[in-house]
């Protein structure tokens, strides 16, 4: 059985960091990719980040590039995600997921099969 359990969110200004971590079990962690997805209220759950099983190439969303790191740590079992520069807009409800390995790394929550349960970041202004 997968499971996925995302860790490290909270309150923060803007301008700061936080990051997340996701804990995976279940699952042969170094051959699949993953992905950080978020959720605001009354709003589609959107693409933040991905990191490729193989090479791990790394995608981000324009809305965070430059700002966001997503890293992993295969023998940890462990994805992460290093949020600098935090703006109000980030808040969200933030998931991690797995996804079958492919040349293309997916943005569509669709093609994750494997999701945690969240970790709520909130920005204040």
């Amino acid at each position: 059985q997968v499971q996925l359990l995302e860790s490290g969110g909270g309150l923060v200004q803007a301008g700061g960091s936080l990051r997340l971590s996701c804990a995976a079990s279940g699952r042969t962690f170094s051959r699949y990719s993953w992905g950080w997805f978020r959720q605001a209220p009354e709003k589609e759950r959107e693409f933040v980040a991905g990191i490729r099983w193989i090479g791990s190439t790394t995608s981000y969303a324009d809305s965070v590039k430059g700002r966001f790191v997503i890293s992993r740590d295969n023998a940890k079992n462990t994805l992460y995600l290093q949020m600098n520069s935090l703006k109000p807009e980030d808040t969200a409800v933030y998931f991690c997921a797995s996804t079958s390995p492919s040349m293309i790394l997916s943005r569509l929550p669709s093609e994750y099969d494997y999701w945690g349960q969240g970790t709520q970041v909130t920005v204040s202004s």
